[in-house]
């Protein structure tokens, strides 16, 4: 006959040994069917785009000695417009005042507007007179002669952001020719120093071997497609053209 504390202490050790099978069984199960452990409906997976945009930066070209050049003579050109306007005789005034409507979009136009933007998906060129906007596949080409320019879809483009400086040209090969002569190990690069890693080409030429590896890197990207788009800078065309015809009003009559 059975007792009942014997009874208990039965009962004890079955359910003592039923949680340690559990717990073995739980110690040895995948975590991957772990419903805690699986994503839910708010973890996006992570995008393969992510570090191709973060791969390059967008970029904006811009030539430093026309910005300067073209704020001074637009600052010159204010001081002699507004002088003559307010101390002026007869027609004098109208002439500074038509003078100054045709001279200013032409000198923005030609300094402080040009500029390059390089993107992930495209290359924006924006002239004097015209916005050419290129996505990396049209891209054929860039090269830095005399002047910088873009080939793409059979047209070429000048970037009058990146000038050409034949005198800066000369100064960084006489630098890598400097460089290569204090090398004996011929350890010289003909575009980074090996020891400072100082870009030795000229800016030109830097920036146009920039671009060059960023149209390569980029050309396959989805967003990269498409044909070139231009737009004419109507914001810069229309008062420059009512001053030069307001000009020659005021010097026929």
């Amino acid at each position: 006959m059975t007792s009942p504390d014997d009874s208990t202490s039965d009962s004890a050790r079955d359910s003592a040994r039923d949680s340690g099978r559990d717990s073995a069984r739980d110690s040895g199960r995948d975590p991957s069917r772990d419903p805690a452990s699986a994503p839910g409906p708010d973890a996006a997976p992570q995008s393969s785009d992510d570090g191709q945009e973060g791969t390059f930066a967008d970029r904006v070209y811009r030539s430093p000695a026309g910005i300067a050049g073209g704020v001074l003579l637009l600052a010159v050109g204010a001081w002699l417009g507004i002088d003559a306007m307010i101390r002026g005789e007869g027609r004098t005034p109208w002439l500074a005042l038509a003078g100054l409507l045709f001279a200013v979009p032409v000198v923005i136009a030609f300094t402080v507007r040009p500029a390059v933007y390089a993107g992930a998906d495209r290359l924006l060129v924006r002239n004097p007179f015209r916005t050419i906007t290129l996505p990396w596949a049209s891209v054929d080409a860039l090269r830095a002669g005399y002047t910088s320019e873009v080939l793409a879809a059979g047209g070429k483009y000048q970037l009058w952001a990146i000038p050409v400086s034949l005198r800066q040209r000369k100064r960084a090969a006489r630098r890598q020719a400097r460089s290569a002569a204090e090398d004996p190990y011929s350890r010289t690069s003909a575009h980074v120093a090996v020891d400072t890693h100082e870009d030795r080409r000229a800016p030109s030429d830097a920036a146009i071997g920039d671009l060059r590896e960023m149209a390569e890197l980029n050309a396959g990207r989805d967003g990269a497609q498409g044909a070139p788009e231009i737009r004419w800078a109507v914001e810069v065309i229309a008062p420059a053209v009512a001053g030069a015809v307001l000009l020659v009003i005021m010097l026929a009559i």
